[in-house]
């Protein structure tokens, strides 16, 4: 926590395969401006466990729930990056008492790529060779290979790499807060668990289906030059959510908040002043 408890507070998500540290150019000059500023590792992710539990947006929007009640006993504003802001919006809408405003930087979900879904529930027996075969494929996916090879190479710098617009590689400190949570011995059952659980959400659990019921004011942030959530995905969630502010910064890939931090920042507290005064 950094900033005096009896200011409002946000609380900072991370994205997938990242911690609460990745917000090191924004927790403090959040709290400089008068914020009372939280980060929470998600469960699976950074130093919480990782068990082998469902892992998908239920479970942490009522991770993020439980802490906004028991720890900062307010409401709070929600500010996810990627798999943070799709748990930020699951947890406003599903508890919408205990959350301001929600700010994803950006808002990653296929169900945002797929045709409208048509009314009506699907057959028994095609939810269950669905659930089948998802969890077929997940114990066959070879991860225990497959992590330790990505944890311990060059082949990490290189993935994060896919996240930036500018050079990364030789940032010590990204390499720290990827790398720790996958050299775990537990990562690899956690990703099994969180793989097959995010695959099988049903259909209320989407963006797409979260997001016409939001009510809180919702700001997106996407970086121009993303290569893993393109700016077509943004658009999705504009028709889905009219209300919604959208932003665009240009020279920047999918962490807008860590890669074009003083201007994250800039906007996020100009929004939040004019939001909630």
């Amino acid at each position: 926590m950094l900033g005096d408890r009896s200011r409002p507070a946000v609380l900072l998500l991370h994205g997938f395969g990242a911690g609460s540290g990745h917000w090191r150019r924004n927790a403090a000059p959040l709290a400089a401006a008068g914020w009372c500023v939280y980060g929470l590792d998600l469960i699976g992710f950074g130093a919480s466990a990782q068990p082998a539990l469902r892992l998908d947006n239920r479970l942490w929007a009522r991770q993020v729930q439980a802490f906004a009640e028991q720890v900062v006993q307010a409401p709070v504003v929600l500010v996810g990056h990627s798999l943070g802001g799709l748990v930020a919006l699951s947890c406003a809408v599903w508890w919408p008492q205990w959350v301001q405003a929600v700010v994803a930087a950006p808002l990653p979900d296929p169900s945002l790529l797929m045709p409208p879904r048509r009314p009506g529930r699907r057959r028994p027996w095609r939810r269950r060779l669905k659930r089948g075969v998802v969890r077929l494929l997940c114990r066959l996916l070879p991860l225990e290979l497959i992590v330790p090879l990505l944890a311990h190479s060059p082949l990490l710098d290189l993935g994060i790499q896919l996240a930036y617009h500018g050079a990364v590689i030789g940032d010590g400190e990204l390499h720290r807060v990827i790398a720790r949570p996958a050299r775990r011995p537990t990562a690899v059952r956690a990703l099994r668990a969180m793989s097959t659980a995010m695959a099988l959400r049903p259909f209320g659990a989407t963006a797409r289906a979260l997001l016409p019921r939001l009510r809180q004011p919702l700001l997106l942030i996407w970086g121009h030059n993303d290569r893993l959530v393109p700016l077509e995905v943004g658009a999705q969630c504009r028709q889905l959510q009219p209300q919604v502010q959208f932003e665009v910064l240009e020279a920047c890939g999918h962490c807008p908040h860590d890669e074009q931090a003083q201007r994250f920042n800039t906007l996020l507290l100009h929004w939040l002043a004019r939001t909630l005064g």
